[in-house]
């Protein structure tokens, strides 16, 4: 249901999915739910999605050559699945292109065409979500919500992919089906409330939202039912008619402007700024170039302590780029030690004074 202006008797009132929020009578006495304003969809932050607007993009702007692996590669906080291996190979680049609003996008171009489709192949752009982000859905009780996904796509031309919400807690799944043309659109999917099993209050993977791209018929050789919360069958996730974007060197696919909403109304974009959306990224992936010098003797351990900008989802895995760091005072050790399984370099001016110095740490707690 979408909002709408009733008039019933001498009193005026606007609602939306059955909350009153503003009403106003004959004698122009206005009247506003407060509770309705602050608990309702439009009320507080929306977008459960991180870089929704694909603004931030730690690792890369641009890799080619993939699809031989799985991973988080260039936008934050989405991931590339990969199921058995695939002939298709795919650049993924954060380009600025977009909707009216939008100044970039996340795009996929076919270097590699897989027209020879293995049973477990798979391609799909997804991004996670910890249950503890999740309560306000209420997955798993009698006044379970109803979610929304929107989203701008287009290609190069006429595709039909298959947009999934999964339930890693439950192994549950729900999935409809979305068509891309040559020009951007809005796609609006609003999926069933499910009453059955709640999501994990804690840190771990909960729900994870899945664009699949390319899949054999071990996801799609069963009968796809749209939009049913149902136990996770694999040969059920992708539509029959689905696309592959592995057809053509000449497929592309473009994404921008994604918003995980509850309720079953896609409500205008939540914009944030670079610098928020760059901290709820940090939380999962981060990097740094710092150094730090001390003072000590060849027989002795010089610590050093960073302080990370933002607390991380859980202890990351830390690595640190081994570089030769030129225009400094003194002589240049090239002698090498370890630190937190990565390299580090060490400047040696004296046998009492040594110099650590650090680049590109990359700290890591993805879902």
């Amino acid at each position: 249901m979408t909002a709408q202006i009733t008039s019933t008797g001498t009193t005026t009132t606007l609602q939306n999915n059955g909350n009153t929020y503003i009403s106003v009578d004959t004698n122009d006495v206005v009247t506003m739910n407060q509770a309705s304003l602050n608990g309702g969809q439009l009320g507080g932050r929306r977008n459960i999605v991180i870089n929704g607007e694909m603004k931030v993009a730690q690792r890369s702007a641009s890799v080619a050559g993939l699809g031989a692996a799985t991973g988080y590669f260039t936008l934050d906080r989405y991931r590339m699945d990969i199921g058995a291996a695939s002939a298709g190979r795919y650049t993924m680049a954060q380009i600025a292109d977009g909707p009216a609003g939008f100044a970039n996008c996340l795009k996929l171009t076919t270097t590699t065409a897989d027209t020879s489709i293995a049973a477990g192949e798979k391609l799909t752009i997804t991004t996670k979500f910890e249950g503890q982000d999740l309560q306000q859905l209420q997955k798993g009780t009698a006044t379970a919500k109803q979610v929304t996904v929107s989203f701008y796509v287009k290609g190069n031309a006429n595709a039909t992919y298959t947009c999934e919400l999964q339930d890693v807690d439950n192994t549950r799944s729900i999935s409809q089906a979305f068509a891309v043309t040559t020009a951007w659109n809005r796609i609006e999917l609003t999926f069933a409330a499910d009453t059955s099993d709640p999501l994990d209050d804690d840190n771990a993977s909960s729900l994870v939202l899945k664009f699949w791209l390319h899949g054999g018929t071990t996801y799609s050789g069963g009968t796809f039912v749209s939009n049913t919360w149902k136990d996770t069958v694999n040969n059920t996730i992708m539509a029959e008619s689905h696309t592959s974007i592995f057809d053509a060197t000449s497929r592309t696919f473009f994404i921008t402007g994604v918003q995980m909403e509850t309720g079953s109304v896609a409500t205008p974009f939540e914009s944030r700024s670079y610098a928020e959306e760059l901290t709820l990224c940090q939380r999962y992936y981060q990097e740094t170039r710092a150094g730090w010098s001390g003072d000590s003797t060849d027989n002795e351990f010089y610590r050093a302590h960073y302080q990370l900008p933002v607390t991380m989802r859980a202890a990351p895995t830390i690595t640190w780029a081994d570089v030769n760091i030129a225009g400094f005072d003194g002589d240049y050790a090239s002698e090498s030690g370890t630190a937190n399984g990565g390299a580090v370099r060490r400047q040696a001016n004296a046998t009492s004074n040594a110099r650590i110095y650090t680049a590109n740490g990359v700290f890591v707690a993805e879902l």
